[in-house]
């Protein structure tokens, strides 16, 4: 039902995701951890359903302080559950040090289609989340997985932590940016 921003998985995904200040046109994908090794490779924590989904883009925009710069990735490879890759134009540590810290995004144009049913946890971000009544229960701020399923953060005159799961979910309307659940306004 829901789909992480990365590559195509099957079923709930594992990582949460969040849009703040970041363009409409980027989906963050992880993020740079360390430098790894003296050579200039970094160390990143992917924001992805498998661990290797973002060396699937070539390319990966880099943001520390908000502008968005695009770097190409030369290699990579699963490191535990983290990746290592180097980056064209950053050869040693101390480049690779200055990018700690740095968002990864790839273009949303560049993200496969989710499957019918099936949703980039990015697309839901944002949505107005209203109940069967028409209530308004505020906006979906994130998304976290647990063990059994997802579970929306939704945040208006309070906070309300809402499992995605068929049982609640009436309706996804992704182009009206609205979530209608079956969901009392009182929980």
């Amino acid at each position: 039902m829901a789909r992480n921003s990365a590559t195509p998985c099957v079923g709930w995904c594992a990582r949460p995701v969040s849009r703040s200040r970041q363009p409409d046109t980027y989906v963050i994908m992880g993020r740079i951890v360390a430098p790894f090794g003296v050579r200039g490779w970094i160390k990143v924590r992917p924001q992805t359903e498998s661990v290797e989904g973002l060396l699937v883009y070539r390319t990966w925009w880099l943001a520390a302080q908000g502008e968005w710069q695009p770097h190409r990735v030369l290699e990579g490879r699963v490191h535990g559950t983290d990746l290592i890759a180097r980056l064209e134009g950053v050869e040693d540590r101390d480049r690779a040090a200055q990018l700690r810290g740095s968002r990864i995004a790839v273009p949303r144009s560049e993200l496969p289609p989710a499957p019918e049913g099936e949703y980039y946890w990015s697309d839901l971000i944002g949505l107005s989340v209203l109940n069967r009544e028409g209530v308004q229960l505020g906006r979906v701020a994130e998304i976290f997985a647990t063990g059994a399923n997802d579970v929306l953060v939704v945040r208006g005159e309070r906070e309300r932590l809402i499992p995605f799961i068929e049982a609640v979910v009436v309706k996804v309307d992704i182009e009206a940016a609205l979530l209608t659940l079956d969901w009392d306004a009182d929980y």
